[in-house]
């Protein structure tokens, strides 16, 4: 779409900003809607099994096989905390 910015006209007309199509932008949307309509009503009217043989018969719903809650390894005692390994402060010599 083209961005159309505020302008005045010659007879004084104030044009508020605006988006206007491409020409012949809706005539192509126009056909690219009417082939998706057709694909999406060609796709959805198979209504038979897919190896063509039409049974009414109802394929098998998955098993619950997860546990929940999950439970992972130590989940009852914490880690230990770490601790630092000195406890004095470091000088760095900034001379440099």
């Amino acid at each position: 779409m083209v961005q159309v910015g505020e302008y005045e006209r010659a007879n004084g007309t104030k044009v508020r900003a605006h988006s206007r199509w491409h020409p012949g932008a809706r005539r192509e949307q126009t056909i690219f809607a009417v082939i998706a309509l057709a694909v999406v009503g060609f796709g959805s009217s198979g209504g038979g099994s897919a190896d063509g043989a039409g049974t009414s018969e109802q394929l098998p719903r998955p098993q619950q096989t997860g546990v929940n809650p999950v439970h992972f390894p130590g989940w009852d005692k914490p880690a230990p905390r770490p601790t630092p390994t000195v406890s004095y402060p470091i000088r760095w010599d900034r001379s440099q």
